[in-house]
């Protein structure tokens, strides 16, 4: 017997080892038989252990370590504060943002903002109001759930970020796979239209208008958005195989189940900026929704044909979304996620400036995503001049991701990103939908109380004089200079502004200050 039990293991070794030296595949092995098996053991889970053991608190990528405990600890509803002071490298780093604090002020935020989570905080612009849309609206939170679709994301995740954004107000972009059920459990919707026209597609694969406004007069879409490339992976088109494609997929989608769907990196419906205006208006006719574009930022010529073709005002955009280019829920090569496409702080003020220069900016709802969803990345984002911020990565830690970085091999290993049966199980839909309310309070909280320390009533009078970007101790410049913002850009009209202001003071979340305030209103503590 203990001749049996020492002679199996022996045997065991002796075959792989044959194995190993008769292989061609991996010299290391070939080499090295039976220990080049251990050094790739090492290393298949070289990053699980960089990511517990080894790195810093604020040395990983995409997320750093605070930042990630900083979202976790907002979806548990637990406490977000840190002691000690920053451990951030603020001597040395590049590029730091710092948010510069003012002492005396005529509005500022309620001193109750500090300890409640669901404090109103809806844009300071009316969605669809510039171009008199007739289902224009203000937005309940100005931020919102970013574009994932289901097949990208597990069923589950859906439904519990879909219910999430319905408990916190927030809107819930479907992204370009088309309305499923689980983005039908309360939320209102941004129904965006990709290049394949994923669910408003006829039998060619052409863009259907009807199916479209049929499918606004059913489900609760509040606003339309027309994607032209995404931060992931701008200009590339993608391939979801046959063997992936489920009876239900194949549904939602308008695709047939039995044949590749591959996904054309330019849209049809439209071939040119006069040619996408009139697009965008037909739909906004048919539907009386606002009407908008997506798309990360590369050549800047589009964006200067599209803000020349507006200044008439006869056609025009309601929102742009700009998505950063180191966005990134979908599967890209690694050139495209490491390369193509401006950051969101370079390509953000590109568009901005050219739209500030042709007078537009008051007609626009700017919308962020790429990283936005951290409040000191937010922040920048709107002293810069974006309205609204779409939250995507971080809304998937809030629901269990732990940013394992596997969301293009379908073995997500918290059901998050992928279609495995065993693993999606893992994701309670309603549980993670508490989560996911939580983490989208916590971050609006935070931005109103960064609001209050600036002196202003809400985020979007923060502007780009208020937060300097720091290279280490040696020099620190406003966002102004460094982005070539003139006087007044960054900001909301002055209409916008007082009408937002005066919004945060009926809600109770700002109020006039005893040095400032106005004839016939009482400062506070004063009857």
């Amino acid at each position: 017997m203990r001749k049996w039990l020492l002679g199996a293991p022996l045997a065991a070794l002796a075959t792989v080892a044959a194995s190993d030296l008769r292989q061609k595949k991996y010299p290391i092995l070939r080499t090295f038989p039976i220990l080049g098996h251990a050094r790739m053991a090492i290393s298949s889970i070289g990053p699980e252990l960089r990511q517990y053991i080894v790195a810093s608190n604020d040395e990983e990528r995409p997320f750093t370590r605070d930042q990630r405990e900083w979202i976790y600890g907002a979806a548990d509803g637990a406490a977000t504060t840190f002691g000690f002071g920053t451990d951030n490298d603020v001597e040395f780093d590049e590029g730091y943002p710092i948010i510069k604090q003012r002492t005396f002020v005529g509005v500022t935020v309620s001193a109750h903002a500090h300890s409640g989570e669901t404090l109103p905080l809806p844009p300071a612009k009316v969605l669809g109001g510039a171009r008199g849309r007739a289902r224009a609206f203000r937005p309940e939170s100005l931020v919102n759930i970013s574009a994932m679709s289901f097949g990208s994301l597990s069923a589950p995740a859906v439904e519990a970020l879909n219910r999430g954004a319905a408990l916190a107000g927030c809107l819930h972009n479907t992204g370009e796979g088309g309305l499923s059920a689980y983005h039908q459990n309360g939320a209102d919707l941004v129904f965006q239209i990709g290049t394949a026209y994923f669910g408003v597609r006829d039998s060619e694969g052409r863009f259907d208008l009807d199916k479209l406004v049929a499918l606004c007069e059913k489900h609760p879409i509040r606003a339309i958005e027309i994607k032209l490339s995404q931060g992931a992976k701008p200009g590339l088109g993608g391939l979801l195989p046959a063997a992936k494609i489920t009876d239900e997929i194949s549904q939602i989608r308008g695709i047939p189940k039995d044949e590749d769907c591959a996904s054309p990196s330019r849209h049809t419906a439209f071939h040119d900026v006069d040619s996408l205006l009139d697009v965008v208006e037909t739909i906004a006719d048919r539907t009386g929704l606002p009407v908008g574009i997506k798309s990360a930022v590369g050549d800047m010529l589009f964006w200067e044909r599209l803000a020349a073709a507006m200044s008439t005002r006869e056609r025009g955009v309601d929102f742009i979304t700009i998505d950063g280019g180191e966005g990134g829920t979908g599967a890209a090569p690694l050139v495209f996620s490491d390369a193509v496409s401006l950051p969101f702080r370079l390509g953000f003020p590109r568009v901005y400036r050219v739209f500030a220069e042709a007078g537009l900016t008051d007609d626009v709802v700017f919308i962020g995503s790429g990283k936005l969803g951290i409040p000191e990345n937010a922040i920048v984002a709107m002293a810069l001049g974006i309205d609204m911020i779409n939250v995507a990565r971080e809304a998937m830690l809030s629901v269990g991701c732990i940013q394992a970085q596997k969301c293009h091999t379908d073995r997500c290993p918290t059901g998050v990103a992928t279609q495995n049966p065993w693993l999606v199980r893992g994701v309670d839909p309603t549980d993670k939908a508490q989560r996911c309310a939580r983490y989208l309070r916590s971050l609006r909280r935070e931005l109103i109380k960064v609001s209050g320390a600036v002196g202003v009533p809400h985020p979007a009078l923060i502007g780009p004089e208020d937060v300097e970007l720091a290279w280490g101790t040696r020099e620190a410049k406003p966002l102004a200079e460094v982005y070539g913002y003139g006087a007044g850009m960054g900001f909301p009209s002055e209409d916008d502004q007082k009408a937002i202001t005066d919004l945060m003071i009926e809600m109770g979340v700002a109020e006039h200050t005893a040095a400032y305030a106005p004839p016939g209103v009482s400062p506070p503590g004063r009857p």
